[in-house]
């Protein structure tokens, strides 16, 4: 009885063995190919469980997500110039036939990738030598990658792949081209900086030019004007000197000559020579007659 037991449980054992030999499980970021002795049996694309001949299938797993190919190093390039440009690009593929990628490639990511390398090198070397510097720059670049990406994706077809995109992320030119296009630009740039400040400095000159006209001219008109004033002015002191004198004569000479008296002897150190009959001293001279008649 414990012999059938054992038996029992043996088989039970090698039952449960061989089905989880048989069983394998596809996630939905995979495919899977079950191979029988070498040759491709099945193809899976549905994620989920799947069973296999234990001991005579086996199964490989291909993967399902866009997978990036980016260069570490930028190619070079030549236009149709005759002149270098660096391109840095990257392809984004994925495997849409995993049955014929293995067949064409063995299954082998590294393989696909120098293929659609080669591929992509080529199309945008035919591309780069049909277009100028500034065209591939900026001009026509958004042309190139969907041209690139036609062409790369009809090849890409043959090993079971599909290009999902193609894109350059960097043109510029190689370092000993690039420094005397900038040199040239500086060169450039100076000379536009020159020719604004002598427009600048022809312009300021003309400013300045009007503004001194405009001063000499406002500066003439206040003098004239001042002169006018200063015309007027004397002609009615005139008229008022004239007015009064003719009033009082007498006067008008004494007051006169009082002026001359005040402003001759300002200070204490103001010295004036004159004899002593002199017309200047003549109200000096009367200054007490009228107090003497009155005594």
């Amino acid at each position: 009885m414990s012999s059938r037991i054992h038996v029992a449980g043996g088989v039970v054992a090698a039952a449960l063995l061989i089905l989880a030999m048989s069983i394998f499980t596809v996630d939905q970021r995979q495919y899977a190919l079950v191979f029988q002795l070498g040759e491709v049996k099945q193809v899976i694309t549905e994620p989920g469980m799947s069973f296999k001949v234990p001991m005579i299938q086996n199964v490989r797993y291909f993967e399902k997500r866009i997978i990036t190919l980016d260069n570490a190093e930028p190619e070079r390039f030549i236009t149709s110039e005759k002149k270098n440009v660096l391109v840095d690009s990257y392809i984004k593929w994925r495997i849409v036939d995993p049955k014929l990628y293995y067949i064409s490639v063995g299954g082998d990511e590294s393989r696909a990738r120098t293929r659609l390398n080669q591929t992509v090198n080529a199309g945008l070397r035919e591309e780069f030598g049909k277009r100028t510097v500034h065209d591939v720059v900026s001009g026509e670049r958004d042309k190139i990658m969907d041209k690139m990406r036609e062409k790369a994706d009809a090849d890409a077809r043959k090993i079971g792949v599909e290009i999902v995109d193609v894109r350059l992320k960097r043109v510029e030119l190689p370092t000993e081209v690039s420094d005397a296009v900038f040199r040239r630009m500086e060169a450039e740039r100076k000379r536009v900086a020159n020719e604004l400040r002598s427009e600048g400095a022809a312009e300021a000159e003309k400013i300045r030019a009007d503004a001194d006209r405009q001063r000499e001219v406002i500066i003439a008109e206040a003098y004239r004007d001042a002169q006018k004033l200063k015309g007027e002015g004397d002609a009615k002191a005139t008229a008022i000197y004239g007015a009064a004198f003719g009033q009082n004569a007498e006067f008008y000479a004494f007051y006169r000559s009082l002026e001359a008296y005040r402003s001759s002897f300002k200070s204490k150190n103001d010295v004036l020579v004159v004899e002593p009959n002199s017309d200047f001293f003549k109200y000096m001279k009367h200054s007490g007659r009228g107090n003497e008649k009155g005594k």
